[in-house]
């Protein structure tokens, strides 16, 4: 499961990745900083290294775009 979170303490965000886990879900974090909380319960943290919210959401977007592209590229074999 992905969660996205610019500061990383969104507390929905945390909350679901917390839960994915009890679940035994993959969890990944897309945050920016340091991280915060989302960083320390994801299995995975991609952090974009900002403090500037702006930056860190368009890199947010920009990953979202790819991993969309994978996820095409591996369902449909473009």
């Amino acid at each position: 499961m992905l969660g996205i979170t610019t500061s990383g303490n969104s507390p929905n965000v945390v909350l679901a990745l917390t839960r994915g886990r009890e679940l035994g879900l993959g969890t990944v974090a897309l945050t920016g900083a340091d991280g915060g909380q989302a960083a320390r319960v994801a299995d995975v943290s991609v952090r974009v290294p900002s403090d500037s919210t702006q930056h860190v959401q368009e890199v947010h977007i920009a990953l979202g775009h790819v991993i969309c592209e994978l996820v095409e590229e591996e369902l449909f074999a473009v």
